[in-house]
């Protein structure tokens, strides 16, 4: 079975249980966090999927960094998976529990490529119209690129609006290309 398809299925368990202790935003905070460490600490990440590093010692080690920072639930999450051997899908669970999350909350992440940075009302503004288009909440990562020369390109999900002047200079370039072969 793939690394991925276990992830599902303990990060739906989790949270079926979250759901029933009534905790479901304070273990997707702990997800959340686990998450953001693992990835900034590779080394965590690569001791809790190291088959020579017992058991004991990567709960010891869960208990040390999260102990007092994430809930009980959480915590005894981390100890079974890592107790039935599955440390190393820790993080690809945290990422399929936030996953899970958001789909259950109905909230969808935009990213808007600009070529100067989007004022406040912009941003905004852009929010509205997704959310008006999409539905749901929408948590718009906003990113600057200056080779855009001008206009934005909106990122929802497989979807793409590319309105910046870089591409419709190539559109023009390639359309005078094609005129010139005939």
């Amino acid at each position: 079975m793939s690394e991925v398809t276990v992830a599902i299925r303990y990060a739906k368990a989790l949270i079926d249980l979250a759901a029933e202790q009534n905790s479901v935003e304070a273990v997707k905070d702990d997800m959340v966090l686990f998450y953001k460490t693992v990835r900034t600490s590779p080394e965590l990440g690569a001791v809790l999927a190291n088959p020579i590093v017992s058991h004991s010692k990567k709960i010891a080690i869960l208990a040390q960094v999260f102990g007092t920072r994430v809930s009980k639930v959480s915590l005894a999450m981390f100890n079974i998976m890592v107790n039935k051997g599955r440390g190393e899908i820790l993080y690809a669970t945290a990422h399929e529990f936030i996953a899970l999350y958001d789909i259950k909350n109905n909230i969808t992440y935009a990213k808007v490529v600009s070529a100067a940075p989007l004022s406040e009302a912009n941003r905004q503004q852009m929010e509205a119209d997704v959310q008006k288009a999409i539905g749901g909440t929408i948590k718009l990562n906003a990113q600057v690129d200056p080779s855009l020369i001008g206009g934005f390109v909106l990122t929802v999900g497989d979807r793409q609006i590319d309105t910046s002047v870089s591409t419709s200079l190539r559109k023009i370039k390639k359309d005078f290309a094609t005129i010139a072969t005939k």
